[in-house]
């Protein structure tokens, strides 16, 4: 069997979780089949690059992906199967079937329709967006939702789409990648106490990832405990400024507040996870939520909102704490993290336990091998 994936991203250029489930899914399933992997971005040796119509330069970025997408379509041909991964590729997956005759599998990572506030992104691409969305879905020869929380979405907002065609399978962690560590050197580069609690957050600066309401509940944190916000990429210039002021607001409250704005390389950022004693995912949007599994691996007890597959990566009571998310009352949810947080600061030992349960459940259930072997099972009744 040949495959093409058709992703947005592909190593070195991966900026989040659809991202991560490609590069970590691909040498998986290339042990079980013949992969090749069609991406955009810069210059690769390990995958076929396509770039935008130079005529649509400084265009809406949905047609500047539209360019590249047929381009794609236009490069896989000859292969048995094609998978695609978020709207971006979509729309090349729809129409490689139409045109080569083959299967389209589309794994959802998120939902246009779950995320209203791309339009502030987009514009009128946000539109686009979802219109791609929407037919590549309902065109399928196969949905995967990457978790049950996910599928539920999916047909809440695709109802015409054949139940029978959607599937299910968990994104997967590296615990390989992801494990404890003792080091402390990124914390003391950033200028972090190790001796004292230490709050981390990683993410994106989007409004689905919920910084704001983060930085919003860190002025409850406990005195003693320190925030490290690694968090970058904004989705805007006036998001990035929203964001700089709340975080200069919080800095001038309280000490022990640090913003790191580049993206880490992976070993810093697990030396962080690993290194915290508590990590925060205050999404107000989450599909699965790798970055839960990540600070699992990492040994780290967890502090989550309880959207989407949240609950099912985060144990409430056992790995971490849930903090229920409502978008009428965002102090509740605020407070919520606040009281969350420090209710784990407060009894270290019991923070340990989490973390070692975390870190035993990402191993036994999240590995990626099962999810290339749960993928493979999708390509084979697709192909019929």
């Amino acid at each position: 069997m040949r495959v093409a994936m058709v992703t947005r991203e592909w190593p070195p250029e991966v900026y989040g979780g659809a991202g991560v489930h490609v590069a970590e899914l691909v040498p998986r399933l290339r042990a079980l089949c013949e992969v090749d992997v069609h991406c955009t971005g810069g210059p690769r040796t390990d995958a076929t690059v396509h770039g935008v119509d130079p005529a649509l330069a400084g265009a809406n970025p949905a047609l500047t992906t539209l360019s590249s997408d047929l381009s794609m379509v236009q490069g896989v041909a000859g292969v048995d199967l094609v998978h695609s991964h978020t709207w971006y590729t979509g729309m090349a997956g729809h129409l490689a079937g139409l045109l080569h005759g083959v299967p389209h599998v589309l794994t959802a990572h998120s939902l246009e329709p779950r995320r209203p506030w791309k339009a502030e992104q987009l514009g009128g691409g946000y539109r686009v967006s979802s219109w791609v969305e929407k037919t590549a879905v309902e065109g399928a020869s196969a949905v995967i939702a990457v978790s049950e929380g996910m599928a539920t979405d999916v047909l809440a907002c695709y109802p015409d789409l054949d139940p029978a065609r959607l599937h299910v399978v968990r994104n997967g962690i590296d615990t390989a990648l992801y494990h404890p560590t003792t080091s402390t050197d990124v914390l003391r580069r950033i200028g972090v106490d190790p001796e004292r609690p230490v709050v981390v957050f990683v993410g994106r600066i989007t409004r689905q990832k919920g910084v704001g309401h983060l930085v919003a509940a860190a002025h409850g944190f406990h005195p003693d405990a320190q925030l490290v916000l690694c968090a970058g990429a904004p989705d805007t210039p006036e998001l990035e400024q929203e964001t700089a002021r709340a975080v200069a607001d919080l800095q001038a409250a309280r000490e022990g507040v640090f913003w790191v704005r580049e993206m880490l390389p992976v070993a810093d950022v697990r030396e962080l996870l690993g290194a915290a004693t508590v990590f925060v995912c205050p999404s107000v949007y989450e599909p699965l939520g790798i970055v839960n599994l990540e600070a699992m691996a990492c040994g780290t007890a967890v502090v989550a909102s309880d959207v989407g597959g949240i609950p099912e990566v985060v144990d409430h009571g056992r790995t971490g704490l849930l903090v229920h998310y409502s978008p009428e009352d965002a102090g509740a949810f605020e407070s919520g993290i606040a009281a969350a947080v420090n209710e784990v600061l407060a009894d270290p030992a019991r923070a340990a336990a989490m973390g070692a349960a975390g870190r035993e459940r990402a191993v036994v259930e999240f590995s990626w091998e099962q999810v290339a072997g749960r993928t493979m099972d999708v390509y084979r009744a697709a192909l019929g």
